[in-house]
């Protein structure tokens, strides 16, 4: 049975800069995160790839339920997930963080860099100075594997981020998170449902080094190494979506099992 959560009496949450493509119904209540589809079927999304990481090398990531939420007389399909933060700490995007101890636009500054590794290089040197987080190179390169991967078209510098401790200045890694505008999850624009799977593949762009995923990938890797390795099969797969017949329509459920047959074939080496 899938909890149906009425959100009409609690406080909305603002979004605004956390996503490119706009602001996402979002509220913090008992202890959890809620957040409504916006798009497509970001809801879904979340949560088969916090359930398939299950079947990897990744520890330190959130997870995601279903959920359904009800506000202004509008039922709309999501996800949950426990609020990870606690009291003392606060999560910092790198885009804030670079500005508040250099007074400048990290996207801008790294527009002004051409070579996808030397942009790399350049947001992991300045997160590590300021943090001192030295593992933070093999983190990026394993947040872009899976956005390659999972062919997450949001991560922006808004969606990276580190915890900071304010009672004793220290920082560190925040959980993988925000997965949503992932695999064609936006069915509203750029990729509606009648659109050929080809063509949503053509048409994806990555970010925030490169729009090739494989690129920004790849010179992540050739810096700090392979990351990221899976151990789930389509099976797995199929087993998840099976859960969600009743939320999403078949041809959603359809369009990611189909998305993720072809990445499994792509991506062998990460298996």
């Amino acid at each position: 049975m899938i909890e149906l959560i009425n959100m009409d009496e609690h406080l909305l949450h603002e979004t605004l800069g956390h996503s490119s493509k706009g602001n996402q119904l979002k509220w913090k209540y008992d202890g959890y995160w809620y957040k409504a589809d916006h798009m497509g079927y970001e809801g879904l999304t979340e949560i088969i790839i916090s359930n398939l990481l299950l079947h990897s090398n990744v520890t330190n990531y959130v997870k995601y339920e279903p959920s359904q939420i009800r506000y202004k007389s509008k039922i709309y399909n999501g996800c949950k997930s426990r609020n990870f933060l606690p009291e003392k700490e606060e999560l910092i995007a790198v885009d804030r963080l670079f500005r508040q101890y250099t007074g400048l636009s990290l996207t801008k500054e790294l527009a002004q860099i051409t070579s996808v590794k030397d942009r790399i290089v350049y947001l992991v040197e300045n997160v590590k100075e300021i943090t001192r987080i030295q593992s933070i190179g093999q983190y990026i390169t394993m947040t872009l594997e899976m956005d390659a991967f999972f062919l997450n078209e949001d991560r922006h510098t808004n969606n990276i981020a580190v915890l900071y401790n304010s009672t004793d200045n220290t920082y560190r890694l925040s959980p993988y998170f925000d997965n949503g505008l992932s695999l064609f999850a936006d069915t509203n624009e750029d990729f509606p449902l009648e659109k050929p799977i080809e063509d949503c593949f053509s048409l994806i762009k990555a970010k925030p080094f490169s729009m090739d995923f494989d690129e920004q990938a790849d010179e992540a890797a050739s810096l700090f190494g392979r990351q990221l390795k899976l151990h789930f099969t389509i099976n797995d797969v199929e087993k998840e979506l099976e859960k969600f017949i009743a939320l999403y329509d078949k041809q959603i459920l359809a369009r990611v099992e189909k998305t993720l047959r072809i990445q499994i074939r792509k991506y062998q080496y990460l298996f």
